[in-house]
């Protein structure tokens, strides 16, 4: 009895296919959700830099790469860190646009 009152409490996105009967099972529930929403908007803040990144090489802006570089790699690092994409894809990526933008200024 105390579940359903429970349930009927909490925000969750799609109450009606929710499975979850207890409280810790009701509790995962809870932080998946934030869990899910934080990596949303992490991945989306590092897909939006790189295509910042890329739009101001792809203008021949030197100054302008050359000034979002480091910004660029932060949130690829803390992206790497937190798991929102691989060590190595962000290495990838790192090494990528650091050739393009030494290109742009040679």
């Amino acid at each position: 009895m105390a579940n359903a009152d429970l349930r009927a409490r909490l925000p969750l996105r799609y109450p009606e296919i929710s499975m979850a009967n207890t409280y810790s099972a009701l509790k995962r529930v809870r932080q998946t959700e934030r869990r899910t929403e934080f990596n949303r908007q992490s991945k989306t803040r590092l897909r939006h830099q790189i295509r910042a990144m890329r739009r101001a090489i792809a203008s021949k802006d030197a100054q302008a790469a050359a000034a979002m570089l480091p910004a660029t790699f932060s949130i690829i690092d803390r992206s790497a860190k937190n798991g929102i994409i691989k060590k190595n894809t962000a290495a990838r990526y790192k090494s990528n646009l650091h050739l393009r933008v030494k290109a742009l200024s040679a």
